[in-house]
């Protein structure tokens, strides 16, 4: 498969939410391979169409080597009362991570690469994950989860490293 360039904070398609999948075919499980490649070179954890520049609502994670997870348009069904804080950044903006507050349980919705409807429980560094690529499909970019001061310093130490 390709490393496909990244794009970079604070490129507006970065914003831009991404559009359903209909097509379940070579060309979709092509562009999620894809991902993976691009999401393993930058390095991450977690990687959306959009980080590339296409719109497709499609998420591919890998937080065990090896043990790769795609979801196609993926949706929260359900999300927990209670919260969790984890330290999150982006392969659109590497370098600079913050601690952000989400839900500690989540139930997502979604379809396989075949199409087919699947819900997924999940908790933790997963739940993390799919609040954090969620809400990058939706146009959400992770700063956006912090206050105001905390995200202009964020973006101030982003540009000195020269990334931004």
């Amino acid at each position: 498969m390709a490393i496909r360039p990244l794009l970079r904070f604070p490129d507006p398609r970065l914003r831009v939410a991404a559009t359903a999948v209909t097509r379940f075919d070579a060309d979709l499980r092509e562009l999620a391979a894809d991902l993976l490649d691009t999401m393993r070179a930058a390095p991450g954890i977690g990687i959306t169409a959009p980080h590339i520049g296409v719109s497709p609502r499609l998420v591919v994670l890998e937080l065990v080597p090896g043990s790769v997870r795609t979801y196609v348009n993926p949706v929260l069904d359900s999300v927990s009362r209670e919260t969790i804080r984890h330290v999150e950044g982006s392969v659109s903006m590497p370098g600079v991570t913050d601690e952000i507050e989400r839900h500690a349980r989540v139930r997502v919705r979604y379809r396989d690469l075949d199409g087919a409807e699947q819900v997924e429980e999940a908790e933790g560094l997963l739940s993390v994950c799919h609040q954090h690529e969620i809400d990058q499909l939706d146009g959400i970019f992770w700063v956006d989860r912090l206050s105001r001061l905390k995200r202009e310093r964020l973006v101030t130490r982003f540009r000195k490293l020269g990334r931004g």
